[in-house]
């Protein structure tokens, strides 16, 4: 099980690192890196709270026509072994995951365990299709890959690969406000323990730029329920970014979910390092 994880984070790594430098060769852009944290609490529809931190590390690249990103993560998870990191609650048969180690969703007792480690890996592509700058608008087209790296048996993920597409759009008005939004459609893996269906998701926000180093906005986020088991999410989003010179720039955000698919509420920040 580790030897496919790290089989898998080898390949995600590797085309990426093929892939950036062949377009940034012909569409000249900006590497960065990334990191921060991020932290969650819920109750999704149980007695019993779950937190989730996160710490990502990103890396990736910005140009007119393309942009690439790998995130790697790092995550701890307490709480019930059925709240499965970037899915909610499920029916989990696994014998494993969290706490005692007993066989859930067939009557058994659903206990609490805490467990930590590497999370699913992300890598993503964004072509972008349309970059008018006299109407200020923008149609992004983009790929993403969940690389199911994340030990299942931890209940850190559900083992399995994801793969999803989306639409997003932009459009500014005057210099300071922009409004944004997609849809996208996500194929979730199943696996012998945790059975999922594929989802629709959608999201709508504004930006606010308050002058050339500061801006903030809100966007609200919804994806339809992953199970039979589970939820929807409806969440609401509220940022900050904060430019501190040419290379470094911070972000800070607040969180607040609105089902039993989403956390409670959350709080995250990170800084970003632009080359």
């Amino acid at each position: 099980m580790q030897r496919n994880r790290l089989l898998r984070l080898s390949c995600a790594l590797a085309l990426t690192a093929l892939a950036v430098p062949l377009v940034h060769a012909a569409d000249s852009g900006t590497f960065y890196a990334s990191s921060g944290f991020d932290y969650s609490s819920g109750t999704y529809g149980q007695p019993t709270s779950t937190t989730i931190w996160d710490v990502p590390f990103t890396a990736g690249y910005s140009g007119q026509a393309w942009s690439f990103r790998v995130t790697v993560p790092w995550i701890r998870v307490s709480g019930p072994p059925n709240v499965i990191p970037g899915i909610g609650i499920i029916k989990n048969n696994n014998p494993l995951g969290r706490g005692l180690g007993r066989l859930l969703g067939t009557g058994g007792t659903t206990t609490s365990g805490t467990a930590s480690g590497l999370g699913d890996v992300t890598a993503q592509a964004t072509y972008h299709l349309v970059n008018d700058t006299a109407s200020q608008f923008g149609l992004d087209l983009t790929g993403r890959v969940k690389f199911g790296t994340a030990d299942a048996n931890k209940g850190l993920g559900t083992g399995q690969n994801d793969y999803g597409a989306e639409v997003d759009a932009y459009k500014g008005f005057g210099d300071a406000w922009t409004a944004f939004g997609g849809v996208g459609y996500t194929d979730l893996g199943s696996s012998t323990y945790i059975q999922l269906r594929n989802v629709w998701l959608a999201n709508a926000g504004v930006n606010y730029k308050m002058d050339a180093d500061d801006s903030a906005g809100l966007y609200v986020f919804y994806q339809q329920r992953p199970s039979t088991a589970g939820y929807s999410r409806r969440e609401a989003t509220l940022y900050y970014n904060h430019k501190v010179d040419t290379a470094w720039s911070l972000q800070g955000y607040v969180l607040s979910g609105f089902s039993n698919g989403s956390p409670d509420y959350g709080i995250g920040a990170s800084a970003k390092y632009a080359f």
